[in-house]
Protein backbone atom coordinates (compact mmCIF):
# COMPACT_ATOMS: atom_id res chain seq x y z
CA UNK A 1 0.00 0.00 0.00
CA UNK A 2 1.57 3.35 -0.93
CA UNK A 3 0.24 6.91 0.74
CA UNK A 4 -0.06 9.11 -2.25
CA UNK A 5 -1.81 12.49 -2.28
CA UNK A 6 -0.56 15.72 -0.25
CA UNK A 7 -1.43 15.68 4.03
CA UNK A 8 -4.52 17.69 3.86
CA UNK A 9 -5.99 15.72 1.24
CA UNK A 10 -4.66 12.06 2.19
CA UNK A 11 -5.76 9.11 -0.17
CA UNK A 12 -4.68 5.51 -0.41
CA UNK A 13 -3.88 3.96 -3.47
CA UNK A 14 -3.02 -0.20 -4.11
CA UNK A 15 -0.45 0.34 -6.65
CA UNK A 16 -0.43 -2.44 -9.10
CA UNK A 17 2.29 -2.62 -11.59
CA UNK A 18 1.03 -2.32 -15.22
CA UNK A 19 2.55 -1.90 -18.55
CA UNK A 20 0.54 -0.12 -21.15
CA UNK A 21 2.51 -1.31 -24.32
CA UNK A 22 5.81 -0.06 -23.81
CA UNK A 23 4.96 2.97 -21.82
CA UNK A 24 5.47 3.83 -17.98
CA UNK A 25 4.23 7.19 -16.99
CA UNK A 26 6.02 8.60 -13.90
CA UNK A 27 3.20 10.01 -11.57
CA UNK A 28 2.87 12.98 -9.04
CA UNK A 29 5.91 12.90 -6.98
CA UNK A 30 8.11 10.93 -9.22
CA UNK A 31 8.00 13.97 -11.44
CA UNK A 32 11.72 15.52 -11.05
CA UNK A 33 12.05 18.00 -13.56
CA UNK A 34 12.61 21.94 -13.28
CA UNK A 35 9.60 23.02 -15.12
CA UNK A 36 6.95 21.42 -17.31
CA UNK A 37 4.42 22.11 -19.45
CA UNK A 38 1.29 21.33 -17.98
CA UNK A 39 -2.43 20.39 -19.76
CA UNK A 40 -5.48 20.43 -17.80
CA UNK A 41 -8.05 17.51 -17.37
CA UNK A 42 -10.30 19.40 -19.97
CA UNK A 43 -6.97 19.19 -22.18
CA UNK A 44 -6.43 23.00 -22.06
CA UNK A 45 -2.89 24.31 -22.13
CA UNK A 46 -2.04 25.47 -18.77
CA UNK A 47 1.36 26.96 -19.50
CA UNK A 48 4.66 26.16 -18.11
CA UNK A 49 5.30 25.86 -14.02
CA UNK A 50 7.14 24.14 -11.60
CA UNK A 51 6.08 20.30 -10.97
CA UNK A 52 5.07 21.55 -7.23
CA UNK A 53 2.45 24.13 -8.38
CA UNK A 54 1.50 21.63 -11.15
CA UNK A 55 0.50 18.75 -8.26
CA UNK A 56 -0.98 21.69 -6.00
CA UNK A 57 -3.50 21.88 -8.81
CA UNK A 58 -3.91 18.50 -9.40
CA UNK A 59 -4.93 17.21 -5.74
CA UNK A 60 -6.98 20.62 -5.45
CA UNK A 61 -9.03 18.94 -8.63
CA UNK A 62 -8.45 15.11 -6.24
CA UNK A 63 -6.42 14.21 -9.83
CA UNK A 64 -3.19 13.01 -10.93
CA UNK A 65 -0.31 14.60 -12.69
CA UNK A 66 0.64 12.45 -15.30
CA UNK A 67 3.97 12.74 -17.50
CA UNK A 68 2.90 12.29 -20.95
CA UNK A 69 5.71 13.21 -23.18
CA UNK A 70 9.01 13.07 -21.52
CA UNK A 71 10.90 13.60 -24.25
CA UNK A 72 9.54 17.07 -25.26
CA UNK A 73 11.42 20.14 -23.92
CA UNK A 74 9.91 20.79 -21.55
CA UNK A 75 8.23 17.79 -20.88
CA UNK A 76 4.63 17.72 -21.11
CA UNK A 77 1.92 16.37 -17.73
CA UNK A 78 -1.12 16.29 -17.97
CA UNK A 79 -4.24 16.39 -14.97
CA UNK A 80 -6.29 13.31 -15.20
CA UNK A 81 -7.65 10.15 -13.49
CA UNK A 82 -5.05 8.01 -13.77
CA UNK A 83 -6.57 4.79 -12.81
CA UNK A 84 -9.17 5.61 -15.64
CA UNK A 85 -6.88 6.41 -17.90
CA UNK A 86 -4.77 2.93 -17.05
CA UNK A 87 -8.40 0.90 -17.26
CA UNK A 88 -9.16 2.44 -21.07
CA UNK A 89 -5.94 1.70 -22.26
CA UNK A 90 -5.71 -1.61 -21.02
CA UNK A 91 -9.47 -2.06 -22.66
CA UNK A 92 -8.18 -0.61 -25.77
CA UNK A 93 -4.94 -3.47 -25.36
CA UNK A 94 -7.84 -6.19 -24.57
CA UNK A 95 -9.99 -5.28 -27.54
CA UNK A 96 -7.18 -5.00 -30.17
CA UNK A 97 -5.56 -8.76 -28.47
CA UNK A 98 -9.17 -9.56 -29.34
CA UNK A 99 -9.10 -8.23 -33.12
CA UNK A 100 -5.86 -9.41 -34.29
CA UNK A 101 -5.59 -12.17 -36.23
CA UNK A 102 -1.67 -14.76 -36.67
CA UNK A 103 -1.09 -14.74 -40.43
CA UNK A 104 0.19 -18.04 -41.01
CA UNK A 105 2.55 -19.17 -43.34
CA UNK A 106 1.73 -22.32 -44.81
CA UNK A 107 3.85 -24.60 -46.93
CA UNK A 108 3.33 -26.43 -50.29
CA UNK A 109 6.09 -28.70 -51.36
CA UNK A 110 6.46 -29.69 -55.03
CA UNK A 111 9.44 -31.36 -56.66
CA UNK A 112 10.20 -30.37 -60.77
CA UNK A 113 9.19 -32.98 -62.22
CA UNK A 114 5.44 -32.91 -60.71
CA UNK A 115 2.41 -34.13 -62.49
CA UNK A 116 -0.35 -31.75 -64.16
CA UNK A 117 -2.96 -33.27 -61.62
CA UNK A 118 -0.74 -33.06 -58.66
CA UNK A 119 0.40 -29.44 -59.40
CA UNK A 120 -3.33 -28.78 -59.82
CA UNK A 121 -4.04 -30.06 -56.61
CA UNK A 122 -1.06 -28.06 -54.85
CA UNK A 123 -2.68 -24.90 -56.57
CA UNK A 124 -6.04 -25.76 -54.89
CA UNK A 125 -4.54 -26.27 -51.91
CA UNK A 126 -2.77 -22.98 -51.88
CA UNK A 127 -5.65 -20.60 -52.92
CA UNK A 128 -7.50 -22.17 -50.07
CA UNK A 129 -4.81 -21.05 -47.56
CA UNK A 130 -4.77 -17.98 -49.33
CA UNK A 131 -8.55 -17.46 -48.88
CA UNK A 132 -8.27 -17.84 -45.36
CA UNK A 133 -6.20 -14.91 -45.11
CA UNK A 134 -2.79 -17.30 -45.15
CA UNK A 135 0.16 -16.63 -46.69
CA UNK A 136 1.89 -19.44 -48.98
CA UNK A 137 5.71 -20.25 -48.90
CA UNK A 138 6.08 -22.75 -52.10
CA UNK A 139 9.17 -24.87 -51.98
CA UNK A 140 10.42 -27.01 -54.95
CA UNK A 141 13.07 -29.38 -53.58
CA UNK A 142 15.97 -30.26 -56.01
CA UNK A 143 17.57 -34.27 -55.69
CA UNK A 144 20.83 -35.37 -56.70
CA UNK A 145 21.03 -34.23 -60.80
CA UNK A 146 17.95 -32.05 -60.29
CA UNK A 147 20.17 -29.47 -58.96
CA UNK A 148 21.87 -29.16 -62.46
CA UNK A 149 18.33 -28.44 -63.87
CA UNK A 150 16.92 -25.48 -61.27
CA UNK A 151 15.61 -23.50 -64.40
CA UNK A 152 12.72 -26.19 -64.76
CA UNK A 153 11.98 -25.13 -61.07
CA UNK A 154 12.07 -21.44 -61.63
CA UNK A 155 9.51 -21.84 -64.74
CA UNK A 156 7.78 -24.33 -62.11
CA UNK A 157 7.13 -21.42 -59.53
CA UNK A 158 5.79 -19.04 -61.73
CA UNK A 159 3.29 -21.01 -63.09
CA UNK A 160 2.37 -21.62 -59.65
CA UNK A 161 2.61 -17.94 -58.99
CA UNK A 162 0.37 -17.12 -62.15
CA UNK A 163 -2.54 -19.88 -61.31
CA UNK A 164 -2.27 -18.16 -58.31
CA UNK A 165 -2.58 -14.39 -59.55
CA UNK A 166 -6.31 -13.84 -58.62
CA UNK A 167 -6.36 -14.15 -55.39
CA UNK A 168 -2.22 -13.59 -54.43
CA UNK A 169 0.08 -11.36 -54.82
CA UNK A 170 4.17 -12.88 -55.13
CA UNK A 171 5.90 -11.26 -52.15
CA UNK A 172 9.04 -12.95 -52.82
CA UNK A 173 10.10 -14.12 -56.29
CA UNK A 174 11.78 -17.54 -56.82
CA UNK A 175 15.09 -17.80 -54.63
CA UNK A 176 17.32 -20.61 -54.60
CA UNK A 177 19.26 -21.95 -51.28
CA UNK A 178 20.78 -24.83 -50.93
CA UNK A 179 18.64 -27.67 -52.42
CA UNK A 180 15.09 -25.50 -52.02
CA UNK A 181 14.13 -23.09 -54.07
CA UNK A 182 11.18 -21.00 -52.44
CA UNK A 183 8.69 -18.47 -53.52
CA UNK A 184 6.38 -16.50 -50.79
CA UNK A 185 2.71 -15.61 -52.12
CA UNK A 186 0.48 -13.33 -49.95
CA UNK A 187 -2.93 -12.67 -50.52
CA UNK A 188 -4.33 -9.65 -51.92
CA UNK A 189 -6.43 -6.80 -49.66
CA UNK A 190 -9.77 -7.54 -49.92
CA UNK A 191 -10.46 -10.63 -50.90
Amino acid sequence: MFLCGCQRHPRFVFLEVFHIGKLEHQLNEEIRDKEIRVIGADGAQLGIMSPADAQRLAYEKDLDLVKIAPNATPPVCKIMDYGKFRFEQMKKEKEAKKNQRVVEIKEVRMSPNIDTNDFNVKVKNAQKFLKEGNRVKVTVRFRGREMAHTSIGEVLLKQFGDACAEMATVEKNPKLDGRLMTMVLSPKAGK
